[in-house]
């Protein structure tokens, strides 16, 4: 009943601001004429064919001010993104149901992973692809770096005048969650953007705040001939959160005879003394020079010309891992108290390249880069079993090119890159084949070849617990990847992708514990890192389809997995699904628009991986199932104007539940029922 009266004072508010919007908006806002739905979302085969440059009309821009003479108006697809990959998206403000997916802590789509009870904790993996691992190996803690922003993951920015775009949303407890953008331009040639991502969670269970904050600006420079164009960006970044180490007594959980522990901070929890905290700052810069540049008419294809171009960036990144007393989850004698793990990486990347382009051989590239990497600790560390190292330095020259060929209805890509000098990296290939039957339908096909040593702390570790004290470069190998993709694209069947991966040497945490440690909780202190001999076999074929009829919509998504191992090293659902019923209509004289609807997901039970907060990693266990429980959301969204407005009950169905047993890894129960709302507002100037 709070809901309902909730949902409906929430409804109730929004008409009636609608209502004093409702005459027809001027033809000007702020010289900036935005359409009421913007651009319809891009289409693309996820994980099969990256996303296409969007063919955009030339930029209107605004001209100077005269006396008695009217600003030219502006467009929303004046407002450009660029990804890293130089690909072009148009600014969009629709309301959809892709936006509903995204709407959440990482402002990606969760459909293949599982969030913890809190915000800003672990996500663990429900479906895994092989296809698009980096080059180099990463520090580590990978379960802690889902809000951590990569050289890949920053987008520049185009605008025609100053856009702002602020996104907020409730979190658990004590918290709020807010994104911030301002992107603005100095001159027709010249773009930057300032934008800071924060948030606080206190959370439901004991000793359990999450909190983060991540700061990017970027820019963008081309001179007037665009013979010379450059772009840059520095981020700032500091995710820290509490461990308590999961449920002590599951049973406080999941019983509910008695109201005891509905209040979940009063359930009992491992321990309430740990911290982890991963720190990052990056200098990036990448420019081009053309040499020359034979014009030819645009209809023929690419002009002939050649261009030089430089990328480096310097980056500092640290784990740290605090305790303030010993606790048996982790080692029953340490070398001292308190606890203060702190892993360094220090990276420098340089690669120049030169581009050939040609009407009739296509865009043709050649590459060399140099890696420069120290991961370090405080001191070297003598035992009985030999001595481990406080460092791995070195570096990484390599080789590499590109090629790409526009076809009309085919188009070609591949790159590879081959390691002359360095121990990290062996080679990468990937290739496209792209062909469009018609305007309905288009496939596509991929294949990728991959060989690097695994992340730097499975190869390093050191530690004031006994047990987390490694050195493997002498024993691993590198990790070996074949992948094999093909993606059908119908506007009539729906979106089907298949992936076949074939992984040599594949690299894991697993537990050493015995059954009787484990009971006694002592199941992480055991955890290290392992390498599988035998070659593993992952297929993956995902499938989504929207029906629509009149205002209503079934949107599904369907992802199959199918693992060929001979020991349980890689755990996965074997079928998981999301599957949204929502209806859609404009209200209040087409003022406001309604979307409204419930989200059902749903996965197998499997043997679901744990959590090790020392190393900020999952680790492999196969002793005890979870999964098989649904997860009931229901949404009302709303749009007026430039303004998204979110409204979401999560897991509502824990109402009705009798036994709760959902869990997002072992130890770490999944939230519960929870109301959460918040917008996302442009406006621009």
């Amino acid at each position: 009943m709070r809901f309902i009266f909730f949902a409906l004072f929430f409804l109730l508010n929004l008409s009636l601001y609608a209502q004093q919007d409702s005459l027809p908006p001027p033809k000007k806002i702020d010289s900036v004429l935005v359409e009421r739905d913007s651009v319809p979302p891009q289409t693309k085969l996820d994980s099969v064919t990256p996303k296409d440059s969007v063919k955009t009309r030339k930029p209107r821009l605004v001209r100077p001010i005269m006396e008695e003479q009217e600003m030219d108006s502006v467009s929303i697809q004046d407002y450009k993104i660029i990804t890293y990959a130089r690909d072009t998206l148009i600014l969009d403000t629709t309301l959809t149901i892709q936006k509903e997916y995204k709407y959440n802590y990482l402002r990606k789509d969760d459909f293949e992973v599982m969030p913890f009870e809190n915000i800003g904790r672990p996500y663990n993996v429900l479906g895994r692809t092989f296809s698009g691992n980096s080059y180099y190996p990463h520090i580590g803690a990978q379960a802690r770096h889902s809000n951590y922003f990569e050289v890949e993951d920053i987008d520049y920015y185009n605008v025609a005048t100053p856009m702002t775009e602020l996104m907020f949303k409730t979190t658990l407890e004590q918290g709020q969650l807010l994104d911030a953008l301002l992107a603005f331009n100095l001159s027709r040639r010249f773009s930057a953007s300032v934008a800071y991502k924060g948030f606080r969670s206190l959370g439901k269970y004991r000793f359990d705040q999450a909190q983060s904050g991540n700061f990017k600006t970027t820019f963008t420079y081309a001179n007037k001939k665009n013979t010379y164009n450059v772009r840059g960006h520095i981020t700032a970044q500091d995710l820290e959160s509490e461990e308590n180490g999961g449920l002590l007594n599951r049973g406080q959980f999941e019983n509910t005879e008695t109201d005891d522990f509905t209040d979940r901070s009063r359930i009992d929890i491992l321990y309430n003394d740990a911290n982890n905290r991963i720190l990052g700052k990056r200098y990036y810069l990448d420019h081009q020079l053309k040499l020359f540049n034979v014009k030819k008419d645009s209809t023929k294809g690419l002009p002939t010309s050649l261009t030089l171009g430089h990328e480096v960036f310097y980056e500092t990144r640290f784990y740290d891992f605090t305790q303030s007393s010993q606790n048996d989850a982790f080692g029953l004698d340490p070398f001292v108290t308190p606890i203060e793990d702190r892993a360094r990486l220090k990276t420098t990347f340089n690669k120049v390249s030169a581009t050939f382009s040609n009407r009739i051989l296509g865009q043709l590239t050649g590459s060399a880069s140099l890696y420069n990497y120290n991961y370090f600790f405080n001191s070297i560390l003598r035992t009985d079993s030999g001595t481990i190292q406080n460092k791995l330095e070195g570096e990484e020259i390599s080789v590499g090119g590109s090629y790409y060929k526009d076809l009309g209805r085919l188009r070609l890509k591949g790159d590879v890159n081959y390691t002359v000098s360095g121990d990290l990296t062996g080679n990468a290939f990937n290739a496209l084949v792209d062909y469009q039957i018609n305007d309905n339908n288009r496939v596509a096909g991929t294949i990728t070849v991959s060989s690097r040593m695994p992340d730097f702390n499975y190869l390093l570790y050191q530690s004031d617990y006994r047990n987390f004290n490694w050195q493997n470069t002498d024993t691993f190998e590198k990790q070996q990847t074949q992948t094999i993709g093909f993606g059908f694209d119908s506007k009539k069947f729906g979106l089907l992708e298949a992936e076949y991966s074939a992984i040599d040497n594949y690299t894991y945490f697993a537990s050493q514990a015995t059954q009787a440690q484990i009971d006694a909780a002592q199941e992480t202190a055991f955890v290290r890192p392992f390498q599988e001999t035998s070659t593993i076999n992952h297929l993956r074929v995902k499938y989504t389809k929207e029906i629509k009829w009149r205002r209503w919509a079934l949107a599904n998504t369907v992802l199959y997995q199918e693992v060929t191992q001979d020991n349980q090293v890689i755990n996965l659902p074997q079928l998981l699904t999301r599957n949204t019923v929502y209806f859609s209509k404009d209200v209040f004289k087409k003022a406001m628009f309604l979307q409204t609807g419930v989200t059902f997901k749903y996965f197998t039970s499997y043997n679901m991986n744990a959590y090790n907060p020392l190393l900020g990693e999952f680790y492999i266990q196969n002793n005890e199932e979870f999964g098989g429980y649904p997860l009931l959301d229901f949404f009302i969204n709303a749009k007026i104007r430039q303004t998204r407005v979110y409204l979401k009950a999560e897991h509502f169905n824990t109402i009705f539940t009798s036994q709760p047993n959902y869990y997002s890894a072992p130890n770490y129960p999944y939230r519960d029922f929870v109301i959460r709302f918040g917008l996302v507002w442009n406006f621009f100037s």
